[in-house]
């Protein structure tokens, strides 16, 4: 028997529904019914009563919801208690980031916030945007750091997880100078003239990014593919060697276009861009999983920052509004 099954039928046993339970839990609605399924049989009975809409848990489902809720508890208190064993542990805080931020954002963010904050002992995770979205939702780690864009989002329950916004990234194509200090490509290209195309594979967040980009152009992108890979920083380097263009976050080029390395392969053109949110979010504090002091402490800190940053705004746009005199 797993853990995530334990959840599994706990969020089936809230929301009735195997379809919005599959999304909360990031998996599919296939995979979440075998996983229902592989509960049940371990189990030796059925939990969950099939002929009804919305779904409905038997009398076996209604009482084991209960033992669920008890078994998860324990199993998270003995992790928080053997967690606590190492001193450094409820004094750091975990961060699950995609590669990209962890390498652009992260860093500069992490000094600026211990200038306003405090000193703070963290454990970064580099991954893809998925595996940083199951690693909050597993409990792996304190606080996700990720790209959000309405049309891709982070499907993260508001009322288990809190969110703040923490900056915005643009996403456009680059390409490499030469010595005019032109890039060697400009977009669109041309049916009879592709442009050599750096590509992040197709489950890569960014380029789901980029296929939208691409399908909304008013005008079309005549591009080649000639390079994949999932990370920024890879097609960032392939660009610099002039091995064609790539769309690429402005914070991971800000340095190269500066010393005119790399440059905009748009011509300043609208519309061949796209932005995106960088978001935070942690899993809201509960009795099942009250969470670290340091993490509240630090998401306090947050909150009251930005709603002193709102404050501020708002006087400037009154003061910019009034009546001269």
């Amino acid at each position: 028997m797993e853990t995530k099954w334990l959840e599994d039928f706990i969020s089936l046993a809230e929301t009735h529904n195997f379809s919005r339970s599959a999304a909360l839990r990031h998996v599919t609605q296939p995979a979440f019914s075998r996983r229902i399924q592989s509960l049940e049989n371990w189990l030796g009975i059925d939990l969950v009563d099939r002929t009804s809409y919305p779904t409905r848990l038997t009398p076996a489902g209604a009482v084991f919801y209960e033992q669920a809720l008890e078994m998860l508890g324990q199993i998270n208190g003995v992790r928080a208690l053997l967690r606590g064993k190492r001193a450094a542990t409820q004094t750091s805080v975990d961060f699950a980031v995609p590669h990209t931020l962890s390498l652009t954002f992260m860093p500069k963010w992490l000094t600026a916030l211990e200038e306003g904050f405090a000193p703070i002992n963290s454990r970064l995770m580099a991954l893809n945007v998925h595996d940083a979205v199951l690693q909050l939702v597993d409990g792996g780690c304190d606080l996700l750091l990720c790209y959000h864009h309405p049309r891709q989002p982070v499907q993260l329950d508001p009322g288990r997880y809190d969110m703040l916004v923490m900056g915005r990234e643009t996403l456009r194509a680059y390409a490499r100078c030469g010595q005019d200090k032109v890039p060697d490509f400009v977009l669109p290209g041309s049916a009879k003239e592709p442009l050599p195309f750096l590509s992040y594979t197709s489950n890569a967040y960014l380029g789901r990014m980029v296929e939208l980009l691409v399908a909304d152009a008013k005008a079309p992108l005549f591009l080649e593919t000639c390079y994949e890979t999932d990370m920024a920083e890879g097609l960032k380097m392939m660009t610099l060697e002039g091995r064609g263009i790539a769309f690429l976050p402005e914070s991971a080029v800000m340095r190269d276009v500066k010393y005119k390395h790399l440059a905009r392969a748009d011509g300043g053109a609208p519309g061949w861009e796209i932005e995106l949110e960088i978001r935070l979010y942690r899993e809201r504090p509960s009795s099942l999983r009250p969470g670290k002091q340091i993490v509240e402490s630090l998401w306090q800190y947050l909150v009251q920052s930005q709603d002193g940053k709102a404050r501020m705004g708002k006087r400037r746009k009154r003061a910019t509004e009034a009546p001269q005199s």
